[in-house]
């Protein structure tokens, strides 16, 4: 369960039609409605006087919302103790059977938010699926299903099941088979069980759309709307998203019956957590930058996203040379090693995690200390899900962002987004790269020495290695101990002397730029015609058309995946017989494009170049 403790500082307003209230319920939440959660940093929830439970008895801050006291004793025995803003407010409507739709940031406490409810209201000794969560991605879907293993109260009862694309088929039908109570699936997945007949809908009491924006943004609507026509007509349905694009009101109006509205509004006290820096660089010496930047930072664990998956094999396979220990984590990485390379970064076997956004959405490792934004995401949104996988539950992180000169108007975007500033850095140079060796050999040192052996047959054989060196070369004992760091640390040099020239020489140009990017923005500002969003975007030509059964969600999916984009980013599509035009935002880097063009919609490749190139 998301913790409370970062999600203090938030608001919440709830829209609730009168109308819909008057409906019948069990008398122990049937005053939760009257609750009223305070805009204050302590959340405080006060309650009307005829609240049937009596405060000064509480023993968790989820009582009174109708919980069985089997599922208050699991609850408790996880640790909880208060429910966030989010829960306060969506636990009384979605025990009432009411449709609902939250709109909440990773964080928030959503997952339990649907989840407790729908555990408490599941019926027993039903061999059909109650309750069906749809998630946009293979990890998200896993750690929802988690999440409803761990907050189940009848664990041996409660069947749940994951089934997303990359895992067996049969397995998945075998499991359906035997009688599960919530499926938490991907849309693709879901609609094959769907079609084979696997996945009984009759039994569907539940809808769960968990970050619906997201599956808009991935080119998922179409298939989440072939689903929920699926659906038996009487069923409760509640729909979770980060924002609210025009797409997604839509749904919700079309679907939900007279749905409670819930908004949560975190006041950036997540984003405070997390030391955010940029630095201003040119992409030929990215590489040379995050290795310098891993030499002096001394987190446990480290994620660098990259935005395609080429550029992360490349990244990795540069830092493996360096003697680091790195995974990948990319849409080609087949689902069994993904979940083994996850449970790898988690126990310290692997500490630098080499990630596209797609790859790591729904990744919650509590050892990450610092992220790496080795390309600039081209979403807000993407940058806030980028470092939010640092300083969770509360603690502090760090984050990188690397920034090149064409990039460089984002900073202002991001900065807005985040609520704070995002200071520069200086890439560390020799000295600083020196001084952190030096200090992390004496850190080891100093931890053998204080380890020892825990066999004194094996100290003894070391003592005898070390007396007979020393009389047989004539050493004295400061020799010895050189001779024997050296074989500890092998032949590589301790101090850096490689060329650092560019690292200055790209100091003094970012400051050029900065002071020349200050006189535009000055002029602009006295322009009376500011720059339209059509002059942010740029038109590109793709090689699919109608003759290859394209739709824009195709090439939305597409784009999106591959760069990272969110849906809203992408301008108009044009779609003809042999080609479409799509618009997309203005500085898209080479090497993206090189990537796009090999990616495949409809069987075919995208051969993406600019339209007037054409």
């Amino acid at each position: 369960m998301e913790t409370t403790k970062a999600n203090e500082d938030s608001t919440c307003s709830i829209n609730t039609p009168t109308s819909d209230l008057n409906k019948s319920h069990d008398e122990k939440i049937s005053n939760s409605k009257d609750q009223v959660i305070q805009d204050s940093p302590e959340e405080k929830v006060t309650h009307n006087k005829q609240d049937s439970f009596d405060n000064s008895d509480k023993k968790s801050g989820f009582e009174g919302f109708g919980f069985s006291s089997e599922l208050l004793k699991n609850i408790d025995k996880n640790g909880y103790k208060e429910p966030t803003p989010i829960q306060k407010a969506a636990f009384p409507e979605l025990m009432l059977g009411r449709d609902l739709v939250g709109q909440a940031q990773t964080g928030t406490g959503k997952t339990a938010a649907f989840a407790l409810p729908i555990l408490e209201r599941l019926k027993e000794n039903s061999k059909r699926p109650q309750v069906l969560v749809l998630a946009p991605t293979r990890e998200l879907a896993m750690q929802v299903a988690d999440s409803f293993r761990c907050y189940s109260a009848r664990d041996q009862k409660q069947k749940i099941l994951a089934v997303y694309g990359g895992a067996d088929f049969r397995t998945q039908i075998n499991a359906l088979k035997r009688g599960v109570d919530v499926v938490v699936g991907t849309p693709g997945r879901v609609m094959d069980h769907m079609r084979q007949g696997t996945l009984n809908k009759d039994g569907l009491k539940c809808l769960v759309l968990d970050e619906a924006d997201e599956m808009l943004r991935m080119g998922f609507i179409d298939d989440v709307e072939w689903v929920l026509d699926q659906l038996p007509k009487e069923r409760q349905m509640v729909l979770f998203s980060a924002t609210m694009p025009s797409e997604i009101r839509r749904l919700s109006k079309r679907y939900l019956n007279n749905p409670a509205e819930i908004t949560i509004k975190a006041h950036q006290k997540e984003a405070c957590l997390i030391k955010q820096q940029y630095i201003a660089i040119h992409n030929s010496h990215k590489i040379d930058a995050l290795k310098r930047i891993l030499e002096v930072m001394s987190s446990e664990g480290v994620i660098v996203f990259a935005r395609t998956k080429m550029i992360t094999l490349s990244i990795a396979q540069s830092l493996e040379t360096e003697g680091h220990a790195v995974a990948v984590l990319n849409g080609d990485v087949p689902q069994t090693q993904r979940e083994r390379t996850i449970e790898r970064l988690r126990n310290g076997r692997v500490n630098i995690l080499v990630a596209t956004d797609v790859a790591a959405r729904g990744l919650d490792v509590d050892r990450i200390g610092l992220v790496i934004n080795y390309d600039m995401p081209f979403d807000s949104e993407a940058y806030v899900h980028r470092i939010g996988r640092t300083g969770r539950a509360g603690r502090s992180g760090e984050a990188i962002l690397f920034v090149s000169p064409r990039e460089k108007h984002f900073l202002r975007t991001l900065e807005r987004k985040v609520g704070q500033p995002i200071e520069q850095m200086v890439i560390p140079d020799n000295s600083l790269v020196n001084k952190s060796r030096v200090a992390k050999l004496k850190k080891r040192l100093i931890t053998a020495a204080a380890a020892g052996r825990e066999h004194e047959e094996e100290i003894d054989i070391l003592q005898q290695i070390l007396k007979e060196v020393q009389e047989e070369l004539n050493l004295d004992q400061g020799q010895l101990s050189l001779a024997a760091i050296s074989l500890a640390i092998g032949t590589n040099p301790i101090l850096e002397r490689g060329d650092e020239s560019w690292l200055q020489q790209a100091f003094q140009k970012h400051r050029r730029d900065d002071r020349r990017d200050k006189r535009i923005n000055s002029r602009r500002r006295n322009d009376s015609n500011p720059t339209s969003h059509e002059d942010q975007l740029e038109r590109f030509r793709v090689e699919v058309g109608h003759r290859d059964h394209v739709k824009p969600s195709n090439l939305v999916g597409a784009i999106a995946n591959e760069t990272g984009l969110k849906g809203r980013m992408i301008g108009r599509i044009q779609i003809f017989d042999q080609y479409s035009l799509i618009d997309l935002p203005r500085g898209m880097p080479e090497n993206i494009f090189k990537d796009l063009k090999k990616v495949r919609v409809m069987n075919k490749e995208l051969q993406i170049n600019r339209a007037n190139s054409k």
